[in-house]
C-alpha cells in the first residue's frame, strides 16, 4: 500500500519535524510550493482536483454523493458502500491505530534512518507476508466478471481473519475497508464498493495483513475476463521494471537508484509512472522510512543494508501521470481517464540480496506477465541463491 509524495527537498528538515500525526512518514519531492499543509485534500471545487504532491494514505472517509457534478476522468463511478467492519475478536492481535484511526508508530527523524529488523522481528515479518500473499492469492480467484469489490473485500477481510490477523488497511486513518481494489483509470486506494466487475477490467488488488505485530504489504494485476492488447502490455511493462528494480536491490546501493530503472524502462516503451505515490519502509509501522520513489530522483533516502525492509510499488500509466483525487478523500485515478497498473512486494535486503517477503507460493497462479516477462520469466522469489532455487522450482511445477 502507497503513500502518497509531498512537500520539498528545500523544506524537508523544516517539514519532518512539523508533520502532522495524522502522517504515518513525511515524503520530500522536487523543489514545488507545496508545503505540508498539501497532505490533507480540499473538498471538490467545480474544477478537477490535480497534485504533484497531496494528502498521504490518511484523513477520514467521506461518502460520496452520487448525484454529486464532480468531472470524473474515466468510466468509474463510486458505487455504495457497505458498512465498515470492526475485528471483535480478541485473539487477534490489531495495530495501534484499530480502535481510533490513528496511527502511533514514527519513522526516523531523517530520511537514510532506517531501522535494521532483528532475526526474530524477520521471522514475524515472513509469517504476515506469507499471510498477505495466501490472502491475496484466495482473492484474486475470485475475480470475475459480476463480482463486487465489496465482495472481494469481504473475502479478504474473512481469509485474514481465518489466519489469526488484522487487514491492516482497516480504519488506517479512517480508511473504511480491508483492502483496496483499484480498476482501470484508478491508480490506488479504491474503495470496494457495490460496483460490479465488468468483462475486460484491469483490476489491482492491494493487501496488507498485520500478523503479531508485523505488517506484510503486496498488491498485484488481475484481468476480469480478457485483456486487450493495449492492456496486456501496459501489464507486462509495468511488470518488467518492477523486477528490473528489484533485481537493482542489493547491501550498498542507493535507494534512491531505484526510481531511475523503472522510469527509463516504462518511457522507452511509451508509459509513464505517477510521482505522487510512493514504495515505503514496513515493519511494526505500516509507512516509515525508506522513502522508495518510482521515478527519476536524487533524494537523500538511504543505502541499502541487511534487515532493512521495505516496498517496490511502481504505478504506471497508459496516458499522463498526473493524479485526479475523487471527492471520498481516497480514490485517486489518471487525470486523463486512461488505465494504469501497479505491483507491490515487501522485501527484504540480506547479505546474499534481496527476498520477497510476500513472494509467490505453491498454490499461486503463473501469469502472463511472469512466463513472457523480458527482464526474469517465471515467478520471481528473489536474488538469493535460495531465492533463485525455490523460484526455478515452483515455476518447473506450473509449466509442467
Amino acid at each position: 500500500m502507497l503513500f502518497q509524495s509531498t512537500a520539498t527537498t528545500l523544506l524537508l528538515f523544516t517539514n519532518l519535524i512539523s508533520a502532522s500525526a495524522f502522517t504515518p512518514h513525511h515524503v520530500p519531492l522536487k523543489a514545488s510550493p507545496v508545503t505540508t499543509t498539501s497532505l490533507f485534500k480540499k473538498k471538490a471545487s467545480g474544477k478537477k482536483k490535480t497534485s504533484s504532491g497531496g494528502k498521504g494514505f490518511g484523513a477520514a472517509v467521506k461518502q460520496i454523493n452520487k448525484e454529486d457534478s464532480f468531472p470524473y476522468a474515466g468510466t468509474i463511478r463510486p458505487g455504495v458502500q457497505s458498512p465498515q467492519k470492526v475485528v471483535i475478536d480478541e485473539s487477534i492481535m490489531k495495530p495501534d491505530y484499530a480502535i481510533d484511526g490513528r496511527p502511533k508508530g514514527k519513522s526516523g527523524l531523517l530520511p537514510w534512518i532506517i531501522e535494521v529488523k532483528t532475526p526474530e522481528e524477520i521471522v514475524k515479518m515472513k509469517a504476515s507476508g506469507r499471510v498477505a500473499r495466501e490472502v491475496l492469492d484466495i482473492a484474486g480467484a475470485a475475480i470475475k466478471p459480476g463480482i463486487t469489490t465489496d465482495e472481494i473485500d469481504n473475502i479478504v477481510h474473512e481469509e485474514t481473519l481465518k489466519r489469526g490477523a488484522y487487514p491492516s488497511p482497516l480504519n488506517y486513518h479512517g480508511f473504511p475497508k480491508s483492502c483496496c481494489t483499484s480498476i482501470n483509470e484508478v491508480i490506488c486506494h479504491g474503495i470496494p464498493d457495490s460496483r460490479p466487475l465488468e468483462e475486460g477490467d484491469i483490476i489491482n488488488l492491494d493487501i496488507t495483513c498485520y500478523l503479531n505485530g508485523y505488517h506484510g504489504d503486496c498488491s498485484e494485476m488481475f484481468v476480469v475476463g480478457e485483456a486487450d492488447p493495449k492492456a496486456k502490455e501496459l501489464l507486462q511493462t509495468t511488470y518488467d521494471c518492477w523486477v528490473k528494480a528489484m533485481e537493482f536491490v542489493e547491501p550498498g546501493k542507493d535507494y534512491k537508484d531505484i526510481g531511475a530503472i523503472i522510469e527509463d524502462h516504462v518511457v522507452e516503451r511509451g508509459f509513464t509512472t505517477v510521482k505522487n505515490f510512493c514504495g515505503h519502509g514496513i515493519g511494526s509501522t505500516f509507512h516509515t522510512n525508506p522513502n522508495i520513489f518510482h521515478y527519476r530522483n536524487n533524494e537523500p533516502n538511504g543505502k541499502m543494508a541487511p534487515g532493512h525492509t521495505f516496498t517496490i510499488e511502481p504505478m504506471i500509466c497508459e496516458g499522463l501521470s498526473q493524479c485526479l483525487n475523487w471527492p471520498d478523500d481516497w480514490t485517486a485515478t489518471t487525470i486523463d481517464g486512461k488505465r494504469t497498473a501497479q505491483f507491490e512486494h515487501t522485501l527484504l535486503i540480506t547479505a546474499e540480496g534481496v527476498e520477497a517477503l510476500t513472494g509467490k507460493i505453491e498454490t499461486s497462479p503463473l501469469q502472463f506477465w511472469e512466463k513472457e516477462s523480458e527482464v526474469h520469466k517465471g515467478f520471481w522469489l528473489g536474488t538469493t541463491p535460495a531465492a533463485r532455487e525455490k523460484a526455478a522450482e515452483l515455476t518447473a511445477k506450473k509449466l509442467e
